[in-house]
């Protein structure tokens, strides 16, 4: 009995670990899937980390030209999507 018990408790701290809260992820990041320009809009497509939803955002040309597809990039003052 003495060698399965150090095996039980490794199981059990293995079961709590495991049932832990989901994996942290930030819901206004993700990676930018494509971009483009229209009317005046230079646009990012985000791939969100959390939920997998991609959605375009207009940025100004500076930060536009500064980030690429497959980037990971963070989108400030908005509501996850």
């Amino acid at each position: 009995m003495k060698t399965r018990f150090p095996l039980f408790l490794f199981a059990i701290a293995f079961l709590f670990s495991s049932c832990s809260k989901e994996e942290d992820c930030d819901a206004t990041c993700g990676t930018i899937a494509n971009d483009g320009i229209t009317d005046n809009c230079y646009w990012l497509e985000i791939r969100n980390d959390c939920s997998g939803n991609k959605k375009q955002f207009c940025f100004d040309e500076d930060i536009w030209m500064d980030n690429y597809v497959g980037d990971y990039f963070c989108v400030t003052g908005v509501d996850p999507w």
